[in-house]
């Protein structure tokens, strides 16, 4: 059959529309095929991904019915997950071996109800009966593409792990509180001040010493207000004292004054950083031991001061060996210099020191000496030595060992002591020569009544026998032995009770018949000398009164021929009348100071009673003799109160006292010297210093000026202490009730002393 080309053409293009058809048809079955295998392993990863994951789906149906994976049924203790959410108590796959309690199940049953018809969210925490986990549940509503109808997805979490580190942090948080809250009471009822401050310094917590301290209200106040106990030191206050510790991550600890209920207490503050947290503080009061310490270090400056005053050299060493104090005394016994006191030396130092002023005793071998009392620090006991020196000094060392290791070492010079010692043994060897060359019968008896002491004569005159002397017998037997010797033997009991009496006894026996006559003798002969010392001083006076009168003529014709009335003088002539004039001055004073001495002596001296200004009375004397001062190159000084006061007295003859002391340091200061008067007053008495810078005199020759004898500096002539003019003054001053009283030392000076009530 022939086709005609139309209808091959139709066919043509019918076969090419199968073929394509064909083809598409193919290419669409792969595609499917494609996406299927896409599906399956997209859903295989995502059910790898729910395995893996810390959570598990549980899809609750509106009907009951559930969907979860097999590890749910796993965590659950379960075989196989059951169709039913009641079913998962266990009761109908197992009989009761896993799953979740009844009043649990029950909850879950509840909460998915609600959430099925509310939509509202759920969270519940299980625990599968017989195990351990720990299950947390947080159901929602789930999409109506996961499950239309209005299905409840319910996401589990096992945090059994989780729930065991929130248990051992819940027990660690108690404890922690507990901690806490123990801290906080210890630090409340801590009885010194404490304080919290935050990163920023600012006060977050006191107790409550803290509040008593700052006398505050409560705490509460306290922190709000920022109350510090501690002022500002240095221009710096407490916080910014803490900040700096917080800077430097160190503890500042301070010692700073404060006050604490209206006293000032020492306080020793400490800062501590915290790191991040902030810084504590607390502060401790320390006032009692810092008054401790006061008064130790006052009680041991005494202590040195007293040790200064002794004769005895005291050194102390600590546990190193290096000298720590030293007096006085120690320092001249062994020759050492203060400087040791400031630049302490060790104590083997010190003594190469005293070996090289000759102050330690002779040692063939010096290092080893040293050695050896270097090991008195070691000694248990107190160490006692004799050193005797070059020099001739004898030394006692005494070296005391200190619990702490140091040493205390007491050297004492006792050469003075030896040498009384010896002295003394020489003084009783002449005692007893002495008393046994006596003409007297001498006997020593203790205060026990017992004889000591007796010379050969007191054996002789008694008839004693010396054995019984040597035994020293007591004053009653010796009495019935001499009692029959005596002219009335009944009177030796009033001699034992005499001696008895006594602290010590001294028995005399002595021939006095010669002595009676001679005293009488010196009685008359006293009363006549007595008479003749009256008689002289009634002949001064008359013949003081006798002087006066020609003196007074002399004085006054020479004043007329010096006036020219009995002619006109040439210039030597005017020179001999100012010299019979001054002649005439000065006679006339001495003869009114023997007057005044021989009328004292008598005494008959009259005194005018008047108030004497003494200031103007003084300044007057100093103005009078200012030409003597100046012509001698001297300095005189007056000091003194204006307003010292008044006395009452005479005030010529105080005048004439005073003068003389003046004078007297005049005449004794070389040119060039310094006269110092000096007024004061004290206690209703007035005083009067005179002092020169003369060459000044001993004792011996003080006490003759005194009395009016010229001497000189060797103590055979004076020129300093003229005449009677100390003598006389020092009896007008007594006589208004005062004292004189001269001090001076050769090379000194010397010093009149006035008190006038």
């Amino acid at each position: 059959m022939t086709l005609s080309p139309t209808a091959l053409v139709l066919i043509g293009l019918l076969l090419s529309a199968w073929t394509v058809a064909a083809a598409w048809a193919v290419l669409a079955a792969r595609g499917r095929e494609t996406r299927a295998e896409n599906g399956q392993r997209q859903a295989r990863r995502l059910a790898r991904m729910v395995d893996e994951s810390p959570a598990i789906p549980l899809l609750v149906r509106a009907d009951g019915r559930i969907e979860a994976p097999q590890r749910l049924a796993n965590w659950l203790g379960l075989e196989a997950v059951p169709q039913f959410l009641t079913e998962l108590d266990g009761g109908r796959i197992d009989g009761g071996g896993g799953g979740l309690t009844g009043e649990q199940l029950g909850e879950l049953t509840e909460a998915v109800r609600r959430c099925q018809r509310t939509a509202n969210p759920f969270r519940l925490v299980v625990t599968p009966k017989g195990s351990k986990r720990s299950l947390a549940l947080r159901g929602h509503l789930a999409d109506p593409q996961i499950s239309p109808g209005g299905a409840a997805l319910v996401w589990v979490f096992d945090f059994s792990d989780s729930e065991s580190e929130l248990v051992q942090l819940r027990d660690e948080a108690r404890r922690a509180q507990e901690d806490f809250a123990a801290l906080v009471g210890l630090i409340e009822a801590a009885p010194m001040p404490m304080w919290f401050r935050g990163p920023d310094g600012e006060m977050r917590l006191v107790n409550s010493a803290y509040v008593e301290a700052v006398a505050g209200e409560d705490a509460r106040q306290v922190v709000a207000d920022g109350v510090e106990l501690v002022e500002n030191i240095d221009g710096l206050t407490a916080k910014q004292v803490a900040l700096q510790a917080a800077g430097k991550s160190l503890p500042i600890e301070r010692i700073v004054p404060a006050t604490i209920n209206g006293q000032r207490r020492s306080l020793r503050v400490s800062d501590l950083p915290l790191g991040q947290e902030g810084i504590a503080g607390y502060a401790v009061d320390i006032e009692d031991m810092e008054q401790l310490g006061r008064d130790f270090r006052a009680f041991r400056e005494a202590q040195r001061s007293m040790l200064d005053q002794l004769s005895a050299g005291v050194a102390q060493f600590d546990a190193r060996r290096t000298l720590t104090f030293a007096n006085q005394p120690f320092l001249r016994i062994f020759g050492l210099k203060p400087a040791v006191l400031i630049d302490p030396a060790p104590f083997e130092r010190l003594l190469d020191l005293a070996r090289d002023g000759g102050k330690v005793p002779e040692a063939r071998d010096f290092p080893a000496w040293r050695r050896e009392k270097a090991s008195w620090f070691l000694a248990s006991e107190a160490q006692e030595e004799a050193w005797s020196l070059s020099d001739g000094t004898h030394l006692r060392v005494v070296a005391q060992p200190l619990p702490d290791g140091g040493l205390l070492l007491i050297a004492e010079d006792r050469t003075e002591q030896l040498r009384l010692s010896a002295n003394r043994d020489t003084l009783l060897r002449t005692r007893t020569a002495t008393f046994d060359s006596l003409f007297e019968s001498l006997a020593v008896f203790a205060p026990d009544g017992k004889l000591q002491l007796w010379n050969r004569r007191f054996a002789a005159d008694w008839g004693l026998d010396d054995t019984i002397l040597d035994s020293h017998p007591r004053i009653e037997t010796l009495l019935e032995r001499i009692a029959m010797r005596l002219k009335k033997p009944e009177r030796a009991k009033q001699v034992g009770d005499v001696v008895r009496a006594a602290t010590n006894g001294l028995l005399t026996v002595l021939d006095i018949t010669d002595s009676q006559k001679a005293e009488e003798a010196l009685k008359q002969r006293a009363a006549a000398l007595e008479e003749a010392d009256a008689l002289k001083t009634r002949f001064l006076a008359n013949m003081s009164y006798e002087f006066r009168t020609p003196l007074t003529s002399i004085g006054g014709f020479a004043e007329l021929l010096d006036a020219g009335l009995g002619g006109d003088l040439s210039e030597q002539g005017h020179e001999y009348v100012a010299a019979i004039l001054t002649s005439v001055d000065r006679l006339g004073e001495q003869i009114e100071s023997v007057l005044d001495l021989s009328q004292s002596e008598a005494g008959l001296l009259p005194l005018v009673r008047e108030e004497v200004e003494l200031y103007p009375l003084v300044t007057r004397l100093i103005e009078d003799r200012a030409t003597r001062i100046r012509e001698a190159g001297l300095t005189l000084d007056l000091r003194g109160d204006k307003g010292i006061g008044r006395i009452t007295g005479d005030a010529r003859r105080l005048a004439r006292a005073i003068g003389h002391v003046l004078d007297n340091a005049i005449a004794a200061t070389p040119s060039g010297g310094r006269v110092l008067v000096e007024l004061s007053g004290r206690k209703g008495r007035a005083r009067i210093v005179i002092s020169d810078n003369g060459p000044g005199m001993d004792a011996a020759t003080l006490a003759r000026a005194l009395e009016g004898i010229k001497l000189s500096a060797d103590g055979k002539a004076v020129e300093r202490r003229q005449g009677l003019g100390l003598p006389l003054a020092r009896r007008l001053v007594e006589a208004h009730g005062g004292t004189l009283e001269l001090l001076s030392e050769p090379g000194q000076g010397t010093a009149a002393i006035i008190d006038l009530p």
